[in-house]
């Protein structure tokens, strides 16, 4: 992995280490998913890079609605 690769990766996570840390624990549990969102995010960005990671993250996001009825919803597997 390149050291470019690996700075995208951590600024693509940053945000969402600020938003587990200091953001969600001021709102009530109301993740439709499980893994949440957040968790899903740090492992598609870690597992598949930070492009297709955060587009996986992305899709994610806007499928957590209250119109969606969520559940289980683990994080692709990279294809070799």
């Amino acid at each position: 992995m390149s050291e470019g690769s690996r700075a995208m990766r951590r600024a693509l996570k940053a945000p969402i280490h600020v938003y587990r840390k200091f953001i969600s624990p001021l709102k009530p549990p109301t993740c439709r998913f499980y893994p949440t969102c957040s968790a899903y995010a740090l492992e598609a960005i870690e597992r598949h890079g930070a492009a297709k990671g955060g587009w996986l993250a992305a899709k994610r996001i806007a499928r957590c609605h209250p119109f969606h009825p969520g559940g289980y919803d683990p994080v692709p597997e990279k294809l070799p």
